[in-house]
């Protein structure tokens, strides 16, 4: 389901998304993006789609979350002439760091930002490649806040309708901005 017409091509963006059956574990769905960032005519679009809808708000600074929110985030921060921050896995930062911990939707992991990445009051784009159980994205908005930093959205390329993400970004008062929505279930997968 799409969340706007499709005057861009987002159903064609949507159809470049490769779907792995049970990666990295049984009964996950794994949905890739690289095929996007592959293509140049692809990731333009993508990063065009996000462009539009970010040109005429104020935003000071993009954060990106590990690893395929970097390469969206990075390019979108450019774009938009805005510095870039990134969130990483625990232990890959190099100065004093804040850490938050997260359930994913096979496992568990830390991500952490550096103290000084977000001026208390920023006005802060949130971005990642998809929005599953939403853990990696709502330890992103709490260390942001720790920082002072206000979130003026959180995007994404997708959104999993049958997982509860988005349900809990919103309920943390983040309004939330993807592309294409969908189930995530291997069940629901035809190849």
């Amino acid at each position: 389901m799409l969340t706007h017409p499709d005057v861009m091509g987002v159903d064609n963006l949507a159809a470049k998304i490769r779907k792995v059956p049970h990666w990295p574990k049984e009964g996950i769905l794994f949905h890739d993006i690289t095929p996007i960032l592959q293509s140049p005519q692809y990731f333009r679009l993508l990063v065009d789609l996000l462009v539009y809808r970010y040109m005429n708000q104020k935003i000071d600074v993009v954060a990106g979350l590990d690893a395929r929110g970097f390469i969206i985030g990075a390019a979108l921060a450019y774009q938009l002439n805005v510095g870039f921050v990134p969130i990483r896995k625990k232990g890959k930062l190099p100065f004093e760091t804040l850490s938050q911990s997260y359930a994913l939707e096979y496992g568990e992991a830390t991500v952490e930002i550096h103290t000084d990445a977000v001026q208390k009051g920023a006005r802060v784009l949130l971005v990642d490649d998809l929005v599953a159980t939403g853990g990696t994205m709502l330890a992103g908005v709490e260390l942001l806040r720790k920082l002072g930093g206000e979130i003026v959205e959180a995007a994404a390329i997708l959104e999993f309708t049958d997982l509860p993400g988005g349900e809990r970004i919103r309920e943390k008062e983040v309004p939330l901005f993807t592309l294409y929505q969908n189930s995530g279930s291997v069940e629901d997968y035809q190849s």
